[in-house]
């Protein structure tokens, strides 16, 4: 019986091959040329001529991808619904939110920083991590989504815009400096905001790009 539940589970999602003639893969090290073939699953496919890993079957990639994108959606309302940072000057008290955070500096005369706050903080971590539950949530039943071609083009583009730790970089040199003029304490929002940035990229790592257009090719014919 556990011999029958492991084969159906190994094989409940096994990596498709797609339609057509041969696929090919290029190493990114060295040019080499390889006729690509899906891999079991755990292992990778690594370059004949200078061992390079072109690519991988990571193990229950889907599943992985899909939990650590909606949890970083989760954290995502969390970090924006509750304050970030709290300053305290003297008998003044403020609670700072990245709404917040970036409406001041629109007001203070930085309207490029405040709109960039917005962008690599809230929109390209949502478009990457609702684009990622959208895309590969259907195909673990084995279905792809309408227009999920067009939004895994559009989450490609927008991954090197994600730049939450690139922001929460700038938060803690800025409160190294802050600290010698006001008590700054981390609230709810940073730790979420830090859940966010762990979440997504484990969400990215947890699944191989030639996987996924494999699957969704598949599952769309």
């Amino acid at each position: 019986m556990r011999k029958e539940l492991s084969k159906t589970r190994t094989s409940l999602l096994p990596w498709p091959k797609p339609p057509g003639g041969p696929r090919f893969a290029t190493c990114h090290f060295c040019d080499t040329l390889h006729t690509a073939v899906p891999v079991p699953e755990g292992t990778a496919a690594r370059c004949r001529r200078c061992g390079a890993v072109l690519y991988q079957n990571r193990p229950a990639s889907l599943a992985r991808a899909s939990a650590f994108s909606l949890a970083a959606l989760l954290l995502m309302g969390v970090a924006h619904l509750f304050p970030f940072l709290t300053l305290d000057v003297v008998s003044l008290r403020r609670h700072l939110t990245l709404v917040g955070a970036a409406m001041a500096l629109i007001d203070e005369g930085s309207p490029v920083l405040g709109v960039a706050v917005v962008l690599f903080t809230m929109v390209a971590p949502l478009m990457l991590a609702g684009g990622l539950l959208y895309v590969c949530a259907p195909l673990l039943f084995g279905w792809s989504a309408p227009g999920a071609f067009l939004v895994a083009k559009w989450m490609h583009q927008s991954e090197p815009w994600n730049m939450v730790e690139v922001f929460l970089l700038g938060v803690l040199v800025s409160m190294l400096k802050l600290a010698k003029m006001a008590d700054v304490h981390f609230d709810v929002g940073f730790w979420a905001l830090a859940g966010v940035m762990v979440c997504m990229a484990a969400a990215v790592a947890g699944i191989d790009r030639d996987e996924l257009w494999d699957r969704m090719e598949v599952s769309k014919s």
